[in-house]
């Protein structure tokens, strides 16, 4: 994100710390909706099963709260993990641990160590949140699609994520084993805001998996709306 891309989000430290948790929270309420059948089906993510998804969402979240902390260097909280008997707890447990590390940051300029984006400088709380933030809007659009779901963010969240998107660099680092991010693609001229962020993150809007079971099918015309 160069600062220049970076400016043109103006939302303050407050609200920024508001719709990261909203983010997250819709997250796990699409999460919450996973049942054991699940976890074996493909992703929008290139090549990654639902839990492969799922254990890079949770290690994500370990390693952005103990950034909060002061402790993000330390390369164990960012090791991503076979997902455990129950991996929706664990998934809940996490994200909930990321929200309440981000409300005690001391201000938009403490200093977060963020290894996997880069091991020799730190970052300020406001761009690490905005990082964080990011990623699960559209992680939280990978489940929802995953699970034959629709995912509606609140309009506020998404105003401030269209910008972050834009910011990202779109380079050969997308191109990168486990990037969570592919080569931007571009958007239609009647793509709405969150169809903006996905073609600006490599996502296909249109993407949809292979159907779930009967019992599912009703669920897969709710949408989540923040």
């Amino acid at each position: 994100m160069n600062p220049a891309d970076a400016s043109a989000l103006h939302t303050d430290f407050a609200d920024l710390r508001r719709l990261h948790a909203q983010a997250v929270r819709d997250s796990v309420t699409l999460v919450q909706r996973v049942a054991p059948g699940d976890l074996s089906r493909p992703t929008p993510c290139s090549a990654w099963t639902l839990a492969d998804l799922l254990a890079h969402m949770t290690a994500q979240h370990h390693g952005f709260a103990a950034a909060a902390r002061g402790e993000g260097r330390e390369p164990a909280h960012w090791a991503v993990r076979p997902l455990g008997t129950n991996p929706v707890g664990e998934y809940t447990a996490a994200a909930g641990k990321v929200i309440a590390a981000f409300a005690i940051v001391e201000g938009p300029d403490q200093a977060f160590a963020l290894p996997e984006f880069s091991a020799g400088r730190t970052f300020r709380a406001a761009r690490a949140i905005g990082f964080h933030l990011i990623d699960y809007v559209v992680h939280s659009w990978d489940v929802a699609r995953t699970l034959g779901l629709a995912y509606a963010p609140a309009p506020e969240l998404l105003r401030a994520a269209l910008p972050i998107a834009r910011a990202v660099p779109n380079d050969d680092s997308r191109l990168a084993p486990g990037s969570a991010f592919r080569p931007g693609l571009t958007a239609g001229e009647d793509a709405d805001t969150l169809e903006q962020i996905l073609a600006a993150l490599g996502r296909a809007p249109r993407w949809r998996g292979p159907e779930r079971g009967e019992a599912a099918h009703g669920a897969g015309r709710q949408v989540l709306s923040s």
